[in-house]
């Protein structure tokens, strides 16, 4: 029997016609302020926060390791891929989030895969805030535990689900620091006190939060002090810093377990060097400049006011993750693309990413983004959902 593709066109059929199929768009150049075709865009869909994915001394700090280490690290960690520059990456990561130690690893998605499914197994239960995200669903799928989730950042319901669960068994909590949808912040100390009391172990996304919050972009854990109080902090190398790649700080043993256990880091090949360069150089950066995050935050909370003010619903968004609340998905998609011909870049977000009849236009601040810029989108961005 020929194989036919029949159903694959019914599958795109059925989302077409709930205006949920994607398509790739191809652009000329990244960040919070593009040229297509000529034309200046705002983009409001990057997470490069800190404009950091051309500062020159990232991109000289790339070159660098590229033209004295190549092109690639040529083999996996644990074979003869990990290169001096992947020691020093770590021990900057670490020192920077307060902990022993830190692990890279070739992406965001990875690390969470990775770490989830090394530290729960089949009899073990992991309790996980109803709006993380896809990779960390996904780790909990390959760990094959017991999920269990709480409603969206609330830790009595969290703490309703510890008390009843079975004795036997690791427990493991994962929430976001900044929720990558929402922009709205996780309660971290309620959590890491149950936690505690509960013999738990907790792990920390801290994705969007990372080079933003805290002093000198170290993360919320950090903010709040919560460093001795939560096991694993996760974060990425590919938003506020410009680059690409995943990380998780922890301590020593629990590094020496991901290493062993961690079937993401363990059978992929090592970063390359000239990635590790940029993040190298972009951590520079922002350890100089010291308040990039809290400039980007002023203009976030200006920002949110304005959109307000004009009959907007942004949610309960406390960072530089602006949604703006548009219900279904037609309208949320004719928002985005009236907002395209006004020389705005605001991506429809559909479900499955949020739930449904959540549709929304999800606005990244960038310090690419000036006073001006965003005074003027706020304007135009109630006249596109109106």
């Amino acid at each position: 029997m020929i194989f036919s593709e029949k159903w694959i066109d019914e599958e795109l059929t059925r989302l077409g016609q709930k205006s949920l199929e994607r398509r790739l768009t191809a652009y000329g150049e990244a960040g919070g302020k593009i040229s297509i075709d000529g034309r200046i865009f705002l983009n409001f869909s990057s997470n490069d926060y800190l404009g950091l994915s051309g500062h020159p001394e990232v991109v000289w700090a790339s070159r660098r390791h590229l033209e004295s280490y190549g092109c690639g690290a040529t083999a996996s960690r644990l074979v003869s891929g990990t290169l001096h520059p992947h020691v020093e990456l770590e021990e900057k990561l670490a020192a920077i989030k307060g902990y022993e130690a830190a692990l890279v690893f070739g992406s965001g998605f990875l690390a969470n895969v990775g770490i989830i499914a090394s530290l729960a197994g089949r009899n073990d239960h992991i309790f996980a805030d109803k709006l993380v995200h896809a990779s960390i669903i996904d780790g909990i799928s390959l760990s094959r535990a017991n999920l269990k989730r709480f409603r969206h950042n609330d830790p009595d319901h969290l703490e309703s689900l510890l008390r009843g669960c079975p004795a036997s068994g690791r427990r493991l909590i994962v929430t976001e620091s900044v929720f990558s949808m929402d922009g709205d912040i996780a309660p971290l100390a309620e959590i890491a006190s149950l936690s505690n009391r509960y013999g738990a172990m907790t792990l920390v996304d801290e994705a969007h939060a990372t080079g933003v919050f805290g002093p000198r972009g170290r993360g919320l854990i950090r903010e709040c002090g919560l460093e001795g109080a939560i096991n694993l902090s996760m974060g990425t190398l590919s938003k506020a810093l410009g680059g690409y790649g995943g990380f998780v700080a922890c301590s020593r043993r629990m590094r020496d377990l991901l290493v062993n256990r961690a079937r993401a880091f363990i059978y992929t090949t090592a970063l390359p060097p000239s990635v590790i360069g940029s993040a190298l150089g972009a951590l520079g950066v922002v350890e100089k400049a010291g308040d990039l995050g809290a400039e980007l935050l002023g203009r976030a909370t200006v920002f949110r006011k304005r959109l307000r003010d004009r009959g907007l619903d942004v949610l309960g968004s406390q960072s530089q993750i602006v949604p703006v609340l548009i219900g279904d998905n037609v309208a949320a998609l004719a928002a985005a693309q009236r907002l395209k011909t006004r020389g705005i870049l605001a991506v429809a977000i559909r479900p499955p990413t949020v739930p449904e009849g959540t549709a929304r236009l999800r606005l990244s601040l960038t310090l690419d983004h000036t006073d001006h810029d965003l005074e003027w989108a706020a304007e135009e961005i109630a006249g596109a959902c109106r």
